[in-house]
């Protein structure tokens, strides 16, 4: 019996024992969906203390209900390691780890690479590794593939599948989350494709659409987030023109999204954050002049909103100046350090940009976010106010909504006589604005 057969077998009998390398915010829910529907589950991080927690059935992403992680892992369905020796326990391996930039802004896949090795030394017969990591176009088949043949001695497509799914995780989304969310596959050869798909479709509810190959798959991921970069760098660049020309961007862009079709709304802001929008981009160009090709457009908006927190300390340097009041020296609060609205995630956030830039400048700064009490950058931590009235609001120079958390009292915050540069447009509905003006 071929392997296509033995792993349809054991997909339908629920015999098959998943894998998932990398517990984050990709990784864990994606392991906690595979146990609930019944497959038996080994998650893998060299995190000791994330395999701690999710031993005990302590949950730490927000997209994962706690009682559901407990449960699992109380009745033997999920279960964490960081000995990568179990892996040869597994049928099926995702890996799902970062793929951040190095300091020159190219593509670190360090960490896929590392776990690529891991799998190699175990894999078996018979098994099926995804890639699920955001990566460059041509990863899976050029890196993952010779990695995983010449490590384990096997060949791809007769003893094991390989294949590229890439993670949509969009971290406090109501209404998507992995289990709904429709989910794409591109591996090597239709066999692997087929069986891939099977599995995806045994464990999530969301519609799994294949394509032709896993550099398909890697370049829609690309697109997807690369559309968002170019869209926001568009409004970006008007919100800065509008200002010059005294027109509001935001009652702009509300009056055209009532275009019944071929408008979507997107808008400004002090800069992109989040594990995937800022960072795809330099991926794709990087990869681009290896053909001789210079992504112009992609590359443009890429600039601009790479400027926008600098853009930002120097429209709050102007209030400032109308006031009579120095940058330098000048006490600011930043209003959010997460990447988005009412989440605990701050990785690669605009508001730490701009905190850096407000630094450069003299200020000294602080920051308000109930979400996120500590943050980690450029080696050194900053903790939140813990809380927020209008007297230490009035202790301020100036405040700067940077993160449109939604449980705020932006009321109190505006009538604390202190002027607000906002950034998210939060206070929109406000009626009394003379201390307020927005990006």
């Amino acid at each position: 019996m071929g392997i296509k057969k033995e792993l349809i077998a054991k997909i339908q009998n629920k015999t098959l024992v998943m894998g998932v390398c990398g517990l984050g915010y990709v990784g864990l829910p994606l392991a906690v969906d595979k146990a609930k529907h019944g497959f038996k589950t080994i998650g893998f991080d060299v995190q000791r203390e994330k395999v701690d927690m999710v031993n005990a059935g302590q949950n730490y992403i927000g997209d994962v209900v706690d009682a559901d992680l407990a449960a699992l892992v109380k009745t033997g369905l999920l279960r964490a390691t960081s000995d990568f020796s179990f892996i040869k326990s597994v049928d099926f391996i995702a890996i799902c780890v970062p793929t951040p930039l190095d300091k020159h802004q190219q593509p670190d896949i360090s960490h896929v690479r590392n776990s690529v090795i891991a799998i190699a030394k175990n894999l078996h017969r018979g098994m099926m590794v995804v890639l699920e990591s955001t990566t460059y176009p041509g990863t899976t088949e050029e890196l993952v593939k010779p990695l995983l043949e010449e490590g384990s001695g096997l060949k791809c497509g007769e003893d094991f599948y390989l294949g590229f799914s890439p993670e949509r995780v969009d971290p406090g989304n109501l209404v998507y989350k992995t289990s709904n969310t429709p989910k794409v596959v591109g591996a090597v050869g239709p066999d692997a494709t087929e069986v891939i798909a099977m599995v995806y479709r045994a464990i999530l509810d969301g519609e799994v659409h294949t394509v032709s190959s896993p550099a398909v798959a890697e370049m829609e991921k690309i697109l997807e987030n690369t559309y968002r970069n170019v869209n926001i760098g568009l409004v970006n660049e008007l919100a800065m023109l509008c200002h010059r020309m005294g027109i509001n961007i935001w009652e702009v862009i509300d009056a055209a999204k009532t275009k019944p079709y071929g408008f979507q709304a997107f808008y400004p802001g002090p800069g992109l954050g989040g594990h995937c929008i800022p960072l795809d981009p330099y991926y794709l160009s990087w990869k681009a002049r290896e053909y001789g090709f210079h992504t112009s457009m992609i590359e443009s908006s890429m600039m601009i909103n790479d400027r926008m927190p600098e853009y930002t300390v120097e429209r709050a340097g102007r209030i400032l100046n109308r006031l009579k009041k120095s940058l330098n020296g000048a006490r600011v609060l930043l209003l959010g350090v997460a990447y988005k609205q009412d989440i605990a995630d701050y990785r690669e956030s605009p508001a730490l940009r701009v905190m850096e830039e407000f630094q450069r400048g003299g200020a000294k700064t602080e920051y308000y976010d109930p979400f996120v009490p500590r943050c980690r950058y450029q080696g050194q931590w900053y903790s939140s106010l813990s809380e927020l009235t209008p007297k230490v609001i009035g202790g301020f120079d100036i405040v700067v909504v940077t993160t449109a958390h939604t449980g705020v009292d932006y009321a109190m915050v505006s009538e604390a006589g202190v002027p607000v540069f906002d950034c998210k447009n939060v206070m929109k509905d406000l009626v009394n604005r003379s201390n307020i003006e927005v990006l």
